[in-house]
């Protein structure tokens, strides 16, 4: 089983980018589960045309531990098993708790033992590396982490910062440095920007996503744009960075 943790700035593309990954691993035949980590709990709408489902920390909170495996987990698009971590009542609680108990949860009520899935993807709230949210970067969780970074100043420095967590966890036995993926935004001296990031890291940029309006019609259409068009560009560049980190397993797997 591969695991995946995907980081960066919010609004950087990362569940689009997390939501076609685990889209194009499903149509190569593999089983695939997609964990939102973040507090909006929208990661998964693309499988599930666009309905958001109950979310663990919202089953924790009124149900507490009487709850099937059925009623937090759902199968969308192409069979990607999906899971959403959810946050607190606004004002009120941890988010980064959400994060630990819909973790916990899903082992405690044998998701992985039931599914068996090849894959897994946790798409994490990346801005901030502490409690909860570096929860899927620790053993037995993920084995790589891939931080999304466009070149814009925001996006480096916050890519940068992910990745120095990443480094620092690395001697407690967490989730090593996968490498960055780029998605464009078409700024100025944008590939040797990111290129100069993963160097600073000893690390690689893992795939090269352009901007692409199928992307955008696919958002509208509450889907993927490898479900939608899966013989456009931006399907092709998805389909390499998913072989790419396939290729990298072994690798990481012994780390």
């Amino acid at each position: 089983m591969l695991k995946l943790a995907f980081y960066g700035k919010g609004g950087i593309g990362k569940s689009t980018i997390v939501s076609s990954l685990a889209c194009a691993f499903a149509r190569s035949g593999r089983t695939v589960m997609q964990i939102g980590c973040d507090p909006k709990a929208d990661s998964t709408v693309s499988h599930c045309q666009g309905e958001r489902i109950p979310t663990v920390l919202d089953l924790v909170r009124t149900r507490g531990d009487s709850f099937s495996l059925d009623e937090m987990v759902r199968k969308g698009t192409d069979g990607v098993i999906c899971a959403e971590a959810g946050g607190p009542v606004p004002g009120m609680g941890c988010a980064g708790r959400g994060i630990i108990a819909a973790l916990e949860a899903l082992e405690r009520k044998g998701a992985y033992r039931e599914y068996r899935p090849d894959i897994v993807l946790y798409d994490v709230l990346g801005d901030v590396v502490c409690g909860g949210f570096a929860m899927p970067m620790r053993k037995g969780y993920a084995d790589a982490v891939c931080i999304v970074t466009s070149g814009e100043n925001m996006s480096i420095h916050a890519a940068g910062g992910i990745a120095l967590a990443v480094k620092n966890f690395q001697g407690r036995g967490y989730a090593s440095l996968g490498g960055f993926v780029l998605n464009r935004r078409n700024v100025a001296d944008e590939e040797e920007k990111v290129r100069a990031l993963a160097a600073d890291f000893e690390s690689e940029i893992l795939g090269d996503l352009p901007w692409s309006p199928e992307i955008q019609e696919a958002e509208r259409r509450n889907t993927t744009a490898v479900s939608a068009f899966p013989e456009s560009g931006i399907s092709h560049r998805i389909r390499e960075l998913a072989d790419r980190l396939l290729q990298k397993e072994g690798e990481w797997l012994k780390c």
